[in-house]
């Protein structure tokens, strides 16, 4: 497996509830077309699993 996961936001979080908000903000993903690398741990991917409709992974 890769170390790390690349995670872009491409639909925004407005109008969500606030744990899929508070999801976006763990992973770092504010402000659209942002680009994070992460970690590849469960937890990290769980969070990605959460948001995958409002993500690109890759």
């Amino acid at each position: 497996m890769a170390d790390t996961i690349k995670v872009t936001l491409v639909r925004s979080g407005i109008g969500k509830n606030k744990k899929i908000r508070e999801t976006l903000r763990g992973l770092g993903l504010i402000k659209l077309n942002k680009t994070v690398e992460l970690k590849n741990t469960g937890a990290i991917r769980g969070m990605i699993n959460k948001v995958l409709f409002l993500v690109k992974v890759g």
